[in-house]
This record gives C-alpha cells, sequence and structure tokens, in this order.
C-alpha cells in the first residue's frame, strides 16, 4: 500500500457531532459503571497503537468522543491523518482523568477502526489504478448512520463521493425505469420536476447507453457490464461527442473487485464505483493501552 498522505483533508461533515452523541448515548448510557472502580482522582496516560498496516482515518471522531466525554482529556497524534501506519506503531497518545480514558476508549476506537476500514479499502483501489484517468466513487452502501463519516473515509483514501442521498441527485435505476413505462418516459418526468440537480441514468445494455447520450444525461451508470461492453460504450460516447455539445460522464459499477478493477479501468471509463468499500468492511485493529497513570 503506498503511503501517500493528503495535503488537504476532506470538509467534516454538519453530523459528526451528533454521530458521536448517538454513538456515546448507546455505549455509556446512563453511566459507566466499571469506570468507577477507578480513584475519581486518577490521571491515566494511554497509547494509541496500530496492530496492522492502514490508512489512519477517524481523528476528528476519535478526538471529540473524549472531548464529550470530558474536555480535560487531551489526544496529540504522532501519525497524521492518511498516513499509512505500521503493524504496531504508536499512532498517538490519550492523557486525562483515567474514568473519562477508559469510558471513552471504545466508542472512539469504533470510530477509528472503522473509517480507518474504509480509507484503506478505497486505498487499494485507488492504487490499483494509478496511471489511469478513473475516479474510485463509492454509493449509498453505506452503514446506518455513518454514511457522512464513511464518505468523509473514502476521500481520506483518495476516492471520491457519489450523491450523498436521495436528494443530490436523481438516478433512474432499473426499477424507476419499470414503473415508470420505460426509460424515455422516465427520463421526461425527470427533466420537468426542474430539480436542478444531476440527472444520471442506470444502463443495462447498449441500447439503453445510447438512450442515455440521445437524452444527455450527466452520468450513465454502467452495470455489470463484461469489459468488452464497456469498450463498446466508451466508443459510443466517444462518438457522440463528437459530433455533439455532451459530456456524459460513464460509470461502471457492479462486480468490481481489486483484481479486475484495472481491467476495468483501461475500458476508458470516466469512474468506478465499488459498494464494498463501506459497506464490506474489515475493522482495522487498534488498541488502546495505559502506559501511566497517578493521581493529581
Amino acid at each position: 500500500m503506498a503511503t501517500t498522505t493528503l495535503t488537504n483533508l476532506p470538509a467534516l461533515p454538519a453530523d459528526l457531532d451528533a454521530c458521536v452523541e448517538r454513538a456515546l448515548a448507546e455505549d455509556v448510557g446512563s453511566g459507566d459503571i466499571t469506570a468507577r472502580l477507578v480513584d475519581p482522582e486518577a490521571i491515566a496516560t494511554a497509547a494509541v497503537i496500530a496492530r496492522e498496516s492502514a490508512v489512519l482515518c477517524g481523528q476528528p471522531w476519535f478526538q471529540r468522543t473524549f472531548q464529550r466525554v470530558d474536555p480535560r482529556v487531551s489526544v496529540t497524534w504522532e501519525v497524521q491523518e492518511t498516513s499509512t501506519t505500521r503493524t504496531d506503531q504508536r499512532v498517538g497518545l490519550v492523557k486525562g482523568p483515567a474514568r473519562a480514558v477508559l469510558t471513552g476508549e471504545r466508542t472512539a476506537l469504533n470510530f477509528l477502526q472503522l473509517l480507518s476500514a474504509t480509507a484503506t479499502a478505497t486505498r487499494r483501489f485507488v492504487e490499483r489504478v494509478r496511471g489511469t484517468q478513473v475516479k474510485i466513487v463509492d454509493t449509498r452502501k453505506t452503514i446506518p448512520g455513518l454514511r457522512t463519516a464513511q464518505k468523509y473515509a473514502v476521500a481520506c483514501g483518495g476516492g471520491a463521493n457519489h450523491r450523498f442521498g436521495l436528494y443530490d441527485a436523481i438516478l433512474i435505476k432499473e426499477n424507476h425505469i419499470a414503473a415508470a413505462g420505460g426509460a424515455k418516459a422516465a427520463i421526461e418526468r425527470a427533466r420537468a420536476l426542474n430539480a436542478h440537480v444531476p440527472l444520471m441514468m442506470e444502463a443495462e445494455d447498449l441500447a439503453e447507453v445510447q438512450a442515455g447520450l440521445d437524452a444527455n444525461v450527466d452520468l450513465i451508470l454502467l452495470d455489470d457490464f463484461a469489459t468488452h461492453m464497456l469498450s463498446k460504450a466508451v466508443a459510443m460516447a466517444r462518438d457522440y461527442r463528437r459530433f455533439n455539445k455532451a459530456r456524459t460522464v460513464l460509470e461502471a459499477s457492479g462486480g468490481v473487485t481489486l483484481a479486475n478493477v484495472r481491467d476495468v479501468a483501461d475500458t476508458g471509463v470516466d469512474r468506478i464505483s465499488i459498494g464494498g468499500i463501506t459497506k464490506h468492511v474489515q475493522a482495522v485493529d487498534f488498541s488502546m493501552r495505559i502506559i501511566d497513570s497517578g493521581t493529581t
């Protein structure tokens, strides 16, 4: 995995605080009973350790968790957000009242391990298509309640964000086409909405690709196309662009893995969307260990 570090981090989601509040509410509830075993005056310093190589992501959620538990807790990072960790590398220190350190530990680590996993998976795909013009993008297949956080992580991994929800773009899929009475009817109705958002459509064959090109939609999602069919769709779009003032983006989706993503990229599509980077999450192993404790 490359050790690329982003110089400009993505903007933090507006719901970051609300996300942390929900996570603490489900874990701490009415109070951390076990933490009462510790002297209320005790101060602890804990090391945050990456147990495997990964793209570090989620520091803002980690920090905000401890700030919410007790503002006296401080977090010092020794590895930057989006940097690649080494196995058993110390990435930061947490210091503050021991009870607060213990209470916030699991929630903070949950954010760090999930978002690092999403960023790491994204980075692997981005590295595999390096040298092409393809963008790796996410989907709406995210963990409920954590969409904005995961989309932040995708950006930290070098990917790009697709639409955030049903409100910021129109994507006409197979079920919309079936319910509306055909692709042409669905597109006409979408235009009539005057929603002032991108208009995208899914295509399952070359005829639907042509329909999307003729309608000058903003993006055509090529669903489960074999690579030779993707190449034909790219050629169709190239010819259409040559004679029309149009720039419809082609996005490949469905069945894309690390093993075949380069072949898909080499067909000339503009984007590749991969649901697995947010839904097939294998958490990165992080731990926190108290290395010093005492009283004030």
